[in-house]
């Protein structure tokens, strides 16, 4: 097959690449290094055809689509504080962005369309395991522009026939995950502070649990996604359990110093995932106790990451504090 995935120099997106390289797909891939890195496709070059573009310009990336069998759209930004503070470039790449990738679908006639959500439209949810009926409450601009973004691929899937599946992911942590940020890269942080001998700073009391599910996982499951014949669905996407950060900095091993909870952000993140096993077939298969191993396997790649302390992260997120406090 001829696959196409946006964002396939990122942390998921490269992870996918590898799964649809090893299916014998043709691959291509667009990305503007935005968050994405040239280098977690360095093992494949040669291999995929690899073009730097802005999705959210209406660009003659589209021609990229034609005879295209199948599209992952991945690319967006993340992170809370960047889109409290400039919710407009959220916007532009989130919901644009994605707009503009439907139309070229529609245009294409692409025959399946894999849209990864976010597991943070939930907001604070009051169901766990959380299933994709609950009560959506985005608490802030990313959460919200990935909800938007959603709803377009939904409605491009029943309006214009695009078939379209929506997944919700959940926590995902792996090889490669982004080496900045103090919210959604917890595994980065971490393990730049593991290289650098420094504490590891907890969030709260450490108590707080999160549906940590690795990137070989999730990307198995937008495959199957892509291979079912399902239309304008969505599903969550998750470990099948949830896991404490006092237990995730006990596996790493090292100090820990403690900083102030963060208003919106959820006690507990844990997904119901019974309806993505029953369609897609699909089970998560890595364990977190292997899932970190994997990391610690991999640590050198966060040699050159931010290392955080409670004085840097407190600067940071001054806005979280301020907007959502």
């Amino acid at each position: 097959m001829k696959s196409l995935v946006t964002g396939g120099a990122g942390f998921i997106g490269s992870h996918l690449v590898d799964i649809l390289l090893e299916k014998g797909d043709e691959v291509i891939v667009l990305d503007n290094f935005t968050t994405g890195r040239p280098e977690n496709l360095s093992h494949v070059e040669g291999k995929i055809n690899l073009i730097e573009t802005d999705l959210s310009l209406e660009k003659d990336w589209k021609k990229h689509f034609k005879n295209v069998d199948r599209v992952f759209h991945l690319a967006a930004l993340a992170d809370i504080v960047p889109s409290i503070e400039n919710p407009d470039s959220y916007f532009q790449s989130n919901v644009t962005g994605t707009f503009n990738v439907m139309k070229a679908c529609k245009e294409f006639d692409i025959a399946k369309v894999v849209y990864t959500a976010s597991s943070s439209c939930y907001g604070i949810p009051d169901i766990f395991p959380t299933p994709e009926t609950a009560e959506i409450r985005p608490q802030y601009p990313y959460a919200l522009t990935k909800l938007l973004g959603e709803q377009i691929v939904l409605h491009w899937s029943n309006v214009y026939g695009v078939s379209s599946v929506s997944t919700r992911l959940f926590n995902v942590y792996g090889p490669r995950s982004r080496t900045s940020g103090t919210y959604g890269a917890v595994f980065g942080v971490f393990l730049a502070q593991k290289l650098s001998n420094k504490p590891y700073t907890v969030v709260g009391d450490g108590t707080q649990t999160r549906d940590f599910t690795h990137v070989k996982d999730v990307a198995s499951a937008l495959v199957a996604a892509s291979e079912s014949s399902l239309e304008g669905e969505i599903l969550n996407i998750g470990s099948d359990n949830t896991y404490s950060i006092n237990q995730v900095v006990g596996l790493l091993e090292g100090e820990v110093v403690y900083i102030p909870k963060r208003p919106g952000e959820p006690d507990v993140t844990w997904a119901d995932i019974s309806k993505a096993k029953e369609m897609l077939e699909w089970n998560p298969k890595i364990s977190i106790e292997e899932g970190i191993e994997d990391l610690l396997d991999n640590i050198d790649y966060w040699s050159e990451a931010p290392v955080w302390d409670p004085d840097s992260i407190s600067k940071a997120t001054k806005k979280w504090f301020e907007y959502l406090g």
